[in-house]
């Protein structure tokens, strides 16, 4: 069976990397994959030709409801969808797109969901038949760049002191788009700095809204204790996530943050906000702490940095639960079987 997966592609996010993983679980189980980027076609006639030309595919997949799902909707072929998250927490709060959302959901044969929460939103929102949503949460695997500088990974990010082993780097791993709110914490922590000098945050990730990277670009440069790093590779990401204090997560939405489940895997403590996709894999003071407000953040990372015991508990937790909850073995096995219903339909 030749397979369409449509997704959103824009470069070391973690909708590329969600997709090339399930790529790979296709193509293992003998099946062909073209991964296509949503952003290319303009409408739903575009990739119905494209898919009946010369009979090129047998089955789609779109990974978004919104962005790329409706993008199958003129197409003859059998498909399924993979929610995204800003699709199920913020699209179906347009009338315009919920009624889009959920033509793509009724015409699909399946959808999957990365938490039961994601699950309880679609079927709250969206019309659905029973049994129609899977919940399968994201297999996560790391690797981390053997060849990686950490005191230059710093100066590069703007990070010029000479006692680097002395820092307590907090690594925002981010795109900068309006939903991960990348500026959320950077007053409260730009004060904690100035306090503790000790202390900095270093945003990364992908310049995703130009508008936004822009102010992003100009707050930093004005605001002591915070800097901005370039993009890195995947294995260069976890190489530094492997070296800093913790990993923060600030966003007003998640369907579920990699950057959160690979910082549990690689044995770095997670300070997330406390929304319902980060709180669906982090309880608090187990796998992680959360925080609601910029000065409760402040509260709980000073906790980690003083409480030894605490900071070992949510590693060691947070390591358990992703290679109990989170193996590419049990995603690959999911992803198959869901294809067997394209494929025999």
């Amino acid at each position: 069976m030749k397979l369409l997966v449509l997704a959103c592609l824009s470069p070391r996010t973690g909708n590329i990397t969600t997709a090339e993983r399930i790529r790979t679980h296709i193509e293992s189980a003998g099946h062909t994959c073209e991964l296509r980027d949503a952003a290319e076609f303009q409408s739903s006639a575009e990739v119905a030709k494209l898919v009946s030309q010369y009979r090129s595919f047998d089955a789609a997949l779109a990974i978004h409801l919104f962005k790329a799902g409706r993008l199958l909707l003129d197409t003859q072929v059998p498909f399924g969808v993979i929610f995204g998250g800003t699709d199920i927490n913020e699209d179906v709060k347009v009338e315009q797109k919920r009624v889009v959302m959920e033509e793509v959901l009724l015409k699909a044969r399946f959808a999957v969901a990365f938490t039961d929460k994601l699950k309880e939103e679609a079927e709250l929102f969206l019309l659905s038949q029973n049994g129609k949503i899977y919940v399968q949460p994201q297999g996560i695997q790391t690797e981390v760049a053997e060849k990686f500088c950490w005191t230059e990974f710093l100066r590069s990010s703007g990070v010029s002191r000479e006692d680097v082993d002395q820092l307590h780097v907090f690594l925002l791993v981010c795109g900068l788009r309006r939903v991960k709110d990348p500026l959320y914490l950077v007053d409260v922590f730009s004060e904690w700095h100035n306090e503790n000098p000790q202390n900095v945050l270093v945003i990364i990730g992908p310049k995703m809204d130009p508008v936004l990277t822009v102010e992003v670009e100009a707050v930093v440069k004005r605001t002591a204790g915070v800097f901005l790093a370039q993009e890195r590779s995947q294995q260069e990401l976890h190489a530094a996530m492997k070296r800093c204090f913790a990993v923060v997560n600030c966003s007003v939405s998640e369907g579920m943050s990699a950057a959160i489940l690979e910082a549990m895997d690689l044995g770095v403590p997670v300070v997330a906000r406390d929304i319902p996709g980060n709180a669906a894999v982090v309880q608090h003071e187990v796998t992680g702490v959360l925080y609601s407000s910029p000065q409760e953040f402040v509260h709980q990372s000073w906790r980690l940095l003083s409480d030894r015991e605490l900071r070992e508990r949510v590693v060691r937790n947070g390591k358990l639960y992703v290679e109990k909850h989170h193996g590419l073995k049990q995603e690959r096995e999911t992803y198959q079987r869901l294809l067997n219903t394209l494929h025999y339909a």
